[in-house]
């Protein structure tokens, strides 16, 4: 592949369509990073008080494990509303970021993202401040480094009791309980070093569009861009350029770069390249900038071609019906919690796919772009959410309102999500039924959803009371498969449902206030995005589950009967089942919370996929 000039004595770019899976921002690859994960010096402070010169730093933790886990060397689950960090970089740390000595390059320090509110000192200046615990951010620190040990101080706070923020399954009462986990406090996602040149790229959007064999990537510049910039994109596969297009900035920081791709304008073998679960296909992508008074940038990136749309039978992936059989996947660690290492994130990728289903919903929880890589790569479709607040009010409109057009704005050239999904079962809007203001709120969510990203179907609020919803779904825990049988049998009476209440005793639909479906209404398709949840006894006290299974016989058969029922409804687009795995006490995954199945897996298989028992 002829890709456009690297910037004088840097290394080559790596491949980002085969990379390892650790760097923490896969689809802005440069070649060279300091991981700062590992030992930093911590101390609480559930005063709220101390001020930089009043921490006493006398515990260590291992980040980027939060200190709820037993990963982090702490494993403290109690009430800590205010956490510190402190760490030295090092020359060597600036070494391997890329930085040399007078060169002009700047040195960026990252978060992948810290619980919530979050303050970062370098030698004692404050260098950045966020507030979000799901999406990331950065300094430039150049200014602020000695190069001779520089000290790096983080403090977070996050307060057990507040609702108003996104909190998904973080559990305000001090034990877990029911369908809530322990809290994830502070630093919970990889914290890096690099260097980059005085004018940078700071972020890049792909969008396609199968019909006109055109990508278009969105580029963000960092620093001073001077008007005749020239910004150079080449997409590639296999060792074969598809297209290369250069394109002068004009001084301008955000610039838009259209390529056609020759080779799919014939129709008869554009399918090679597209993207789907069961060919996973990735484009090799560099973006570079150039400019003659300033230092050259070039980063590798990747692209999936394939599109996402709805019918009232199926979800469209390349306008071909797609099976979607999904697991909702709490993406949550005995050892580590809501944080992972990257060869966790790539695992459970994995064993989704082992077990036979073609998606994920990561439940309450905007996942690490790594775990997405994966998903990418591996061919794994994913259901697009974020954290939930639990009170309705103003700031917490704000918080969701910010924190959701970051995590869209991160996410959205990863091929493998294709659904938006802003609320969950009325969180944060628990009056929805009867609360106009809330049914307002949930439906500009959604189309401000649609307007940052209108490629991808968005549901207004997953399980219940839609309000402006691509796709119709349903939350359903009866475990009576003659019941499943009976609601979802025919088009009749789901329809019956569907134009009053839910199986939870909810309206499926908010703001209709007894009118007639809209006509588009009936082109939705409809699908059951939460059910099962059978629990295996452990005689543990605190065990939970929707339903119990005795043993591990009771178990399987109760399992795979109510997947055999509900894959075979033609009356549905697809299925979510509850739950991948065990977490905490909740005891109704299909596999341990140490990830071991509870029965064999090519049963397990068998059963989502709607096949005989490969035993019998």
């Amino acid at each position: 592949m002829t890709a456009p000039t690297f910037p004088q004595g840097s290394a080559a770019l790596p491949d980002a369509t085969t990379q390892d899976g650790a760097y923490p921002r896969p689809q802005l690859v440069r070649a060279h990073w300091t991981d700062l994960s590992g030992p930093w010096d911590f101390a609480w402070d559930d005063s709220l008080g101390r001020t930089l010169s009043e921490v006493e730093f006398d515990h260590r933790i291992e980040v980027p494990f939060p200190p709820e886990s037993p990963a982090s060397g702490l494993g403290d689950t109690g009430f800590h509303p205010c956490v510190w960090y402190r760490r030295t970089i090092t020359a060597g740390d600036l070494e391997g970021a890329g930085s040399v000595p007078g060169d002009g390059s700047r040195l960026l320090l990252h978060f992948g993202a810290v619980d919530h509110d979050c303050t970062v000192w370098v030698n004692g200046s404050v260098v950045a401040t966020h507030s979000g615990g799901q999406t990331p951010f950065s300094a430039d620190v150049t200014d602020h480094l000695t190069g001779e040990g520089d000290e790096l101080v983080v403090r977070a706070v996050d307060l057990p009791s507040d609702v108003s923020v996104l909190r998904g399954k973080q559990d305000w009462r001090q034990d877990p309980h029911t369908i809530w986990y322990h809290r994830t406090t502070g630093i919970w996602q990889p914290v890096w070093l690099e260097a980059v040149p005085a004018t940078s790229i700071a972020h890049v959007a792909w969008r396609n569009d199968l019909s006109s064999a055109t990508v278009e990537a969105e580029v963000e510049l960092r620093g001073p861009v001077g008007p005749d910039a020239e910004l150079t994109i080449a997409l590639g596969h296999d060792g074969e350029l598809l297209a290369q297009s250069s394109v002068r900035t004009l001084g301008e920081s955000t610039v838009t770069v259209r390529l056609v791709i020759p080779r799919q304008l014939n129709g008869q073998a554009y399918e090679e390249l597209l993207w789907s679960p069961d060919r996973p296909t990735l484009l090799s992508a560099t973006v570079a900038i150039t400019d003659a008074s300033a230092s050259a940038d070039a980063v590798a990136s990747y692209v999936g071609l394939r599109s996402v749309g709805v019918s009232r039978d199926a979800l469209l992936l390349n306008d071909r019906p797609v099976p979607f059989r999904a697991v909702l996947a709490q993406n949550y660690w005995p050892e580590t919690h809501n944080a992972a290492t990257a060869e966790m994130l790539r695992r459970e990728v994995e064993l989704v796919l082992e077990l036979g289903f073609t998606a994920a919903r990561v439940h309450q929880k905007a996942e690490d772009p790594r775990f997405l890589y994966w998903a990418d790569r591996l061919g794994l479709m994913i259901w697009g959410e974020t954290a939930s607040a639990y009170a309705f009010d103003r700031r917490s409109m704000t918080e969701l309102v910010t924190e959701w057009s970051a995590i869209v704005h991160r996410d959205s050239s990863h091929p493998s999500i294709v659904t938006w999904v802003p609320l969950n079962e009325s969180w944060g809007v628990q009056h929805i039924s009867h609360d106009p203001r809330q049914q307002a709120f949930s439906r500009s969510v959604a189309d401000l959803t649609r307007a940052l990203d209108g490629t991808r179907p968005v549901i207004s609020n997953d399980g219940w009371e839609h309000t402006r919803s691509d796709i119709v779904t349903i939350h359903d825990y009866e475990c009576d498969t003659s019941i499943l049988s009976e609601r979802y049998g025919s088009r009749e009476s789901l329809q019956r449902m569907l134009d009053g209440f839910g199986p939870a005793g909810r309206r499926m639909r908010a703001g209709l206030d007894g009118a007639p479906q809209p006509p588009e209404d009936a082109a939705l398709p409809v699908m059951l995005t939460e059910f099962g949840g059978v629990s295996l006894a452990t005689g543990t006290d605190g065990d939970w589950g929707y339903a119990t299974a005795a043993d591990p016989d009771a178990f399987e058969s109760h399992v795979t009967e109510i997947l055999r029922v509900i894959g075979r409804m033609r009356t549905l687009a697809g299925y979510c089942y509850t739950q991948l795995t065990d977490t905490g006490q909740e005891t109704n995954g299909l596999l341990y919370a140490d990830r071991t199945p509870k029965f064999p897996i090519e049963r397990i298989r068998a059963a989502v996929q709607g096949r005989p028992d490969p035993e019998a």
